[in-house]
């Protein structure tokens, strides 16, 4: 590894290296080359594969030739926002020439094109260097799965991460590159940067384009930044975001840019403190360790001159609304794989669910609108909600995932109960890390809005950012071979 691929990526250099920005300055300045970052990225996830095992498919010749010439355009004096800086996607999406297996087994075929997150993507000058892990069609809050493996938590390697972008997660965490992009359906961008001590941004829905297709999983799932700023994640949002005709939902333009958000300070706010976990069906209780990371969070923002009150939303059954979208959008992407033998038996349950839920589909999205009005008036009340990311803190791998679906069904709400609500509601919300457990592992909070509220709660995270300064706490170096 070179020098300056050392400075980049090892544990003891200065923070600024880590992000987005920075290294978009040091390439602009000269200070090192696209070349180097990208082959330290890739030497890097290499040397991780078998311990940390982020990515499930990596594109080396390509994204060294695409630095090359990222050195040639930034000699030649060109300037973009990301131009030369290595990035990584959840390979649910897609990547011209790469397959898409979004976790499944088999022999995909590789798509055509890109879509349009990442032509926008390319589009600032990032150098895309793989396709990260994720469970079984996004399905689960762990990334494991017989297609891959075990992708596992760069804190400690016998925890997971969480999912279902855990591979995005553990890549960025781990160091292996400065930011990454999820998606998140029912929780799959901020219960992985909970677990992993990230910033994971769920935007409004529509804030970025869904192109080709009009929706994914019926509405639930959204792109969203992993990083380890706000900032950073501030910047992904403004580069990704923008609609094209074929989506079905487009968010009105911000009124100001998320990177400016990310600078100003935010107004006094009122911050409702919801603990109380969403109805599912299925029991849960909130960890007293997560509990009191959020309650010291609350004490945070109360001592920076927000007022901070209890509040609970009245979520009543909106799990009813959840189900037989997130079901059909497993029967969906059960019928692209080459070979549904290959499937998980638990995938078969819910696409066959989703199969006989689909009827309903129609009267779920007609009560979304209702929904969101009679839920949406806590926002009378106060401007901002702050409650769990998740209920517990990270699992060891392989303790969520049971042998069939009720029983993974019941591991996973206890353990993951908070975060779904506000994909069926449609609304923004940011995990930020909230400190680690006495066993030194992550857990997070997330900021919840309103419709289009991406920007106060990106302003009142950078504020916590600015007294928390998490992103000075990484974990250890990884080990290079298969842990025990």
């Amino acid at each position: 590894m070179s020098d300056t691929a050392a400075v980049w990526a090892d544990d003891g250099q200065p923070d600024g290296l880590y992000g987005l920005r920075e290294l978009a300055a040091q390439l602009a300045a000269g200070m090192m080359s696209s070349q180097e970052l990208v082959a330290a990225s890739l030497e890097r996830i290499q040397a991780t594969a078998s311990t940390l095992n982020s990515f499930r498919v990596l594109r080396a010749d390509g994204a060294l030739r695409e630095a090359a010439q990222a050195d040639r355009r930034l000699d030649a004096g060109e300037r973009l926002p990301l131009l030369g800086v290595p990035i990584a996607i959840k390979d649910d999406t897609d990547i011209a020439g790469l397959p898409t297996a979004f976790g499944a087994a088999g022999d995909f075929p590789p798509a055509t094109e890109d879509c349009e997150m990442v032509h926008r993507l390319r589009a600032s000058g990032a150098i895309i260097v793989g396709k990260t892990n994720t469970p079984e069609f996004g399905q689960w809050p762990f990334t494991e799965g017989p297609a891959f493996g075990s992708t596992r938590n760069p804190w400690n390697l016998d925890y997971s991460p969480g999912g279902s972008s855990g591979g995005a997660a553990a890549a960025v965490a781990a160091g292996l590159v400065p930011a990454a992009i999820g998606s998140d359906g029912a929780g799959s961008v901020r219960i992985p940067a909970a677990w992993t001590h990230l910033v994971g941004i769920k935007p409004q829905r529509g804030r970025i384009s869904s192109a080709p297709v009009t929706e994914q999983f019926n509405g639930l799932t959204t792109f969203g930044p992993l990083t380890r700023t706000v900032a950073d994640g501030a910047l992904l949002l403004d580069l990704l975001a923008g609609s094209l005709p074929v989506d079905r939902d487009r968010a009105a333009p911000p009124m100001e840019s998320f990177v400016r958000s990310a600078e100003r300070p935010p107004p006094r706010l009122r911050i409702g403190l919801s603990l109380r976990i969403p109805y599912s069906g299925m029991p849960a209780t909130l960890d007293p360790a997560v509990r009191s990371a959020v309650e010291r969070l609350a004490e945070v923002l109360a001592r920076l001159g927000h007022e901070v009150v209890p509040l609970d939303p009245p979520y009543g059954l909106l799990g009813l609304l959840f189900l037989p979208r997130s079901m059909d959008g497993i029967r969906d992407w059960s019928r692209r794989v080459p070979d549904p033998g290959l499937l998980d038996p638990r995938t078969l349950t819910n696409a066959r669910n989703g199969r006989a839920l689909r009827p309903l589909l129609g009267l779920t999205r007609a009560a979304e609108a209702p929904a969101r009005a009679y839920i949406g008036r806590v926002f009378r009340q106060v401007d901002v909600l702050l409650a769990p990311t998740t209920a517990v803190p990270p699992p060891r791998v392989g303790e969520l995932n049971r042998p069939t679906s009720w029983e993974t069904d019941q591991a996973i709400i206890a353990a993951a109960p908070y975060t779904w609500p506000w994909n069926v509601l449609g609304w923004p919300a940011i995990n930020v890390p909230a400190g680690l457990t006495a066993a030194g592992l992550p857990v997070g909070a997330q900021l919840m809005g309103p419709a289009g509220g991406e920007g106060p709660l990106i302003s009142l995270a950078a504020e916590l950012e600015d007294v928390e300064r998490w992103y000075t706490r990484r974990p250890g170096r990884l080990e290079t071979s298969a842990p025990a």
